[in-house]
């Protein structure tokens, strides 16, 4: 059996019509017109309409999304999937003023969560556009102290994060 290629075109008795666009060890990841994204074996039963021999090491559709994912992450303000602990699913913030006469405001401490990553994500892009910009150095280094300046005191915050590698640092103590 030969290793087809990824833009190879096959045509799957149960799927239809399909490109194959990633090939790993066991299967091929094939887009079928009508089925969407589908994993098949490898020895599976299928005609060939157009086989694209030499493409097997070529980037697969997977690494492409990753590196336009990564792209978007880096110059824009595309966030990433950043998840509430859970522990705090479907939990409220209330905030009671010092007054008893006035009434207490309760937000879903979800929405709360996602104001709190929008502002780490907007703080991130914000750094961005400091440090390509053309300001001088030491203009970029104050600017720089004032975000991990903020970072540092968003880090309360970090107890709502259910990943420890997404919560906030502030300025190490180095």
């Amino acid at each position: 059996m030969k290793l087809l290629g990824i833009s190879s075109r096959i045509n799957h008795p149960e799927f239809g019509k399909g490109v194959i666009t990633n090939v790993t060890a066991k299967h091929y990841w094939v887009t079928f017109i009508d089925k969407g994204l589908e994993t098949i074996d490898l020895d599976s039963d299928f005609d060939v309409i157009e086989a694209a021999e030499d493409d097997v090491d070529t980037v697969s559709f997977y690494e492409v999304e990753k590196s336009l994912r990564d792209i978007l992450k880096k110059w824009s303000d595309a966030s990433e999937v950043i998840t509430i602990a859970d522990k705090w699913k479907g939990g409220k913030l209330i905030m009671q003023p010092g007054d008893e006469n006035l009434k207490a405001s309760e937000l879903p401490i979800d929405k709360f969560f996602h104001k709190i990553t929008m502002v780490r994500d907007r703080l991130r892009v914000m750094e961005q556009k400091i440090n390509s910009s053309n300001l001088e150095a030491q203009e970029k280094i104050d600017l720089q102290q004032y975000i991990t300046r903020s970072y540092g005191s968003l880090t309360s915050f970090n107890v709502l994060f259910k990943l420890k590698t997404q919560q906030f640092k502030g300025q190490s103590s180095k």
